[in-house]
């Protein structure tokens, strides 16, 4: 089913990349954004893995630099029964964690340095087994795709914009058209990254539930995670993040952005109080139960 939802986007960012495309202040832009969105497909689906650890400027560790976090993610890989992934350690000194990978036989799990300073290792393991829930429910690969194809459409979004600004936008005849092809235009530049970022939204909100469920179910101890969510709530706020870019922002545990971009405004993840209340029910059910 995952595999449908992915090609279903790769799909739709591509239409959108080729929209975009029709405004390019060159010729032929709508020829060099199918070729974009023919390259990036490729990227996101081969390599999404190391541009979004590219991005966040991490280094794989071994069990000797990491011993805990090795402890920790070869326990869950036999609880979830799935391959130890790759792990890697961000300099970001705001708390944060991410999963990525196309599958779970090649997989990576990040972790920020803040994190690390601010949670007990129930807490850690409680994050750990929520990334290892995106692996397991393999949301990494749908995740890591709109994360490359969002970034494309900016970047495109971003060269259309500067073409407008200098008069070049679509073809001969659509020059002639004069203020009316202009405004399409710049009604599908500012619209194509507000398409992208809903898609995020779709993709990354569900998605975080279940993992918070699925990683609390398999460690066995909800409020562990509902614990560290509190801390990385507080703690984000107060340091933002140094490396977490926009188009990657729905791959972490909690929002990286904050409030500190537009982007922020349109959060890739559900209300932490609704994530922690559910959590929390959760752990009352297992009370009951046992």
């Amino acid at each position: 089913m995952n595999q449908l939802k992915t090609a279903f986007l790769m799909v739709a960012m591509t239409v959108l990349l080729v929209l975009l495309g029709h405004f390019l202040p060159i010729p032929g832009g709508i020829y060099w954004a199918l070729g974009l969105a023919v390259v990036m497909n490729g990227a996101a689906y081969w390599f999404s893995d190391r541009i979004a650890l590219a991005s966040a400027q991490a280094q794989e560790v071994t069990p000797a630099q990491a011993p805990m976090l090795y402890r920790l993610a070869n326990r869950l890989a036999a609880q979830y029964r799935v391959p130890t992934p790759r792990v890697y350690v961000s300099p970001d000194p705001s708390p944060n964690a991410f999963a990525t990978g196309r599958n779970p036989s090649h997989a990576a799990i990040c972790v920020n340095e803040g994190l690390l300073r601010i949670l007990d290792e129930e807490e850690l393991y409680g994050v750990l087994a929520h990334e290892f829930g995106h692996v397991k429910n393999r949301d990494i690969l749908i995740s890591s795709v709109v994360a490359v194809l969002a970034g494309a459409i900016t970047l495109l979004a971003n060269i259309a914009q500067w073409g407008l600004m200098f008069g070049g936008y679509g073809s001969r005849d659509e020059r002639d058209q004069g203020a009316g092809g202009a405004i399409v235009g710049l009604l599908m530049i500012f619209l194509a990254p507000i398409a992208a970022l809903l898609i995020q939204l779709a993709v990354s909100r569900s998605r975080e539930y279940e993992a918070d469920h699925t990683g609390a179910e398999v460690s066995g101890d909800p409020l562990a995670l509902a614990s560290a969510l509190r801390k990385l709530e507080r703690a984000t706020q107060v340091i933002p993040s140094q490396t977490a870019q926009p188009a990657f922002a729905h791959l972490y545990i909690v929002n990286p952005l904050g409030g500190q971009s537009l982007a922020g405004l349109f959060s890739t993840h559900p209300p932490l109080e609704e994530r922690i209340r559910r959590l929390e029910a959760m752990a009352g059910g297992m009370r009951r139960a046992s």
